[in-house]
C-alpha cells in the first residue's frame, strides 16, 4: 500500500509513477477526495461528541424539569446526527481503503521505462548454451522415455496442468529442493521456515495477492482458508502487526513449499509439458530489512538465486523488468531465466525460474510490519524483498534438457549427486 501522506503531499509524483506502471493516475484524485471527506467527517464527529459531552454534563446541573427535558431531547437529536455521520465515516473509510488496496506500487527511480515485457533489459548472460551433436528433445519426451514423468496419469487424477513424477523423477526434484535449501542455509545465511500451506485472507492482503488476484487463488470457503500461491505469503506474514528491533534486521528466511495457482491468466499458453501447473514446488527466499539496506539486499538476493544456476552449471540470464512489466507489488524486479534447449515452440527458450523483487514498504504497510530504528524512536515500516531460490518445475526442465544424452539418458549434475546416493546418470 502506498503512503497516504505521499499521495497528499506529492500527488503529481504518484500520478507519474502510476502512469509508468500502466495504472490510471486518476485514482489519486479519487483517493484524495475520499481522504478529504473522511477528515472532514472525523472533525465533525469529534466536535459533535464534544458538544454532546458538554450538554450531558449541563443536564445534570439544570434545576428546571422542563428545561432539562428540552436539553435531553436536543442531545438525542445530536446523538442521531452523530450516528449518521459515523455511518458515513465508516463507509468513506471502507471505500478509501478499498481504493488504496487497488493502487500498485510505484517504480523505483532506477527502474527503466517501458510499456511491457518487450522493453525489459537483459542485464547479463552467463554461460554458453550447449551444442548438441543430436537433435535435443523436450522434457516431456525425455521424461516419458525414462519413465520418470507421467503427464497422462496426472491429468487422469486431477485434470489439465497436473502431472506425476515417478521414481528418479521424484528423487531428482527432491534432490534439487534439498540442495537449494542447504545452499541458502549454510552458505547464504538464511533461516529455514516450515510454514502452513493455508493462510487467512488478511495474509494475502498483506502481501498484495488480494484483492486484485483472487480469481487465481484456491480457497476453502467453509473455513475461509486460502491455499498459498507462494511461501512469500506465510513467511512475510510471520511478523505481521509486529514492531521489530533494529538489531534484529535484516531477517533472511528460506522456505520450501508447494504452491497453488489457478493459472487463469495463462490459459492457452505453454500447454505442453510441465512449464505451467496449478500445483508446483518452490524454494523461496524472503527478507525484511531497514529501508536504507533494501537496495543492497536485492543485489545479494539476486546473487543467491544465481548461485543455484551457477552450481548447476546451466546457462542463465538476468533480465531487469521495465516499469510497465513490474508486478503489482514490486518497486524493482529482476528475473533469472535458465536456458531450455527444446522447450519452446521453435526450439530453445529462456525459462523464468526466479523473480527477485524489492517491495520497499508496500507490503509492510499492508501487513503492518515495523521496526524501531533506535530505542524509544517512533516505529517505521521495514522494507520487504523476496525471490525464488529457485522454482520447480522449470529447473527440472532445464536439468533434463541441458543434461540429456543421445542415448536417452540424463547426466545428473555433479552438485546433485550427493543427494542421489552418488548416481551419475538417469537411464531408462
Amino acid at each position: 500500500m502506498l503512503d497516504i501522506r505521499l499521495i497528499r503531499e506529492q500527488p503529481e509524483l504518484v500520478k507519474a509513477g502510476l502512469e509508468k506502471v500502466g495504472a490510471d493516475p486518476q485514482m489519486v484524485d479519487q483517493v484524495l477526495a475520499f481522504d478529504e471527506e473522511r477528515r472532514r467527517l472525523e472533525t465533525e464527529v469529534s466536535e459533535m461528541r464534544a458538544r454532546r459531552n458538554a450538554g450531558s454534563k449541563e443536564i445534570g446541573r439544570l434545576k428546571d424539569e422542563a428545561e432539562r427535558e428540552a436539553r435531553k431531547a436536543e442531545m438525542r437529536l445530536l446523538g442521531d446526527a452523530i450516528a449518521e455521520r459515523e455511518s458515513r465515516l465508516n463507509q468513506v473509510n471502507a471505500e478509501q481503503q478499498t481504493l488504496m488496496l487497488s493502487l500498485p506500487n510505484l517504480p523505483a527511480p532506477d527502474v527503466p521505462p517501458g510499456k511491457d515485457e518487450s522493453e525489459n533489459v537483459v542485464v547479463r548472460v552467463v554461460g554458453e548454451p550447449r551444442s548438441f551433436d543430436f537433435t535435443p528433445r523436450p522434457h516431456w519426451e525425455i521424461g516419458a522415455a525414462l519413465g520418470i514423468l507421467d503427464i497422462e496419469r496426472g491429468v487422469k487424477i486431477s485434470g489439465s496442468r497436473f502431472y506425476v513424477l515417478k521414481g528418479m523423477g521424484a528423487a531428482l526434484q527432491r534432490a534439487l529442493i534439498t540442495f537449494m535449501l542447504d545452499l541458502h542455509i549454510t552458505q547464504h545465511g538464511y533461516t529455514e521456515i516450515y510454514p502452513p500451506y493455508v493462510v487467512k485472507e488478511h495474509c494475502l492482503v498483506g502481501t498484495g495477492q488480494l484483492p486484485k488476484f483472487g480469481e487465481n487463488l484456491y480457497r476453502d470457503i467453509e473455513d475461509d482458508f486460502w491455499l498459498i500461491p507462494t511461501a512469500e505469503v506465510p513467511v512475510t506474514n510471520l511478523h505481521r502487526d509486529e514492531i521489530l528491533e533494529a538489531s534484529a534486521l535484516p531477517l533472511r528466511y528460506v522456505s520450501y513449499t508447494p504452491c497453488f495457482r489457478r493459472e487463469k491468466m495463462s490459459a492457452g499458453r505453454d500447454v505442453r509439458g510441465i512449464k505451467r501447473g496449478h500445483q508446483f514446488d518452490k524454494v523461496e527466499m524472503v527478507k525484511l530489512c531497514r529501508p536504507e539496506e533494501s537496495a543492497a539486499e536485492l543485489t545479494t538476493l539476486l546473487d543467491n538465486a544465481e548461485d543455484v544456476a551457477r552450481k548447476l552449471q546451466i546457462p542463465y540470464r538476468i533480465v531487469q523488468m521495465c516499469a510497465g512489466d513490474l508486478s503489482f507489488t514490486a518497486a524493482a524486479k529482476y528475473d533469472l531465466e535458465m536456458w531450455s534447449p527444446a522447450c519452446g515452440e521453435n526450439g530453445g527458450e529462456w525459462l523464468e525460474v526466479s523473480s527477485c523483487s524489492n517491495f520497499h514498504a508496500f507490503q509492510a504497510r499492508r501487513a503492518n510490519i515495523r521496526y524501531r530504528p533506535e530505542p524509544g524512536a517512533r516505529p517505521e515500516y521495514v522494507h520487504t524483498l523476496n525471490g525464488s531460490g529457485l522454482a520447480l518445475p522449470r529447473v527440472m526442465i532445464a536439468v533434463l534438457e541441458n543434461y540429456q544424452n543421445a542415448d536417452g539418458s540424463v547426466t545428473v549434475p555433479e552438485v546433485l549427486r550427493p543427494y542421489l546416493r552418488g548416481l551419475e546418470r538417469i537411464t531408462p
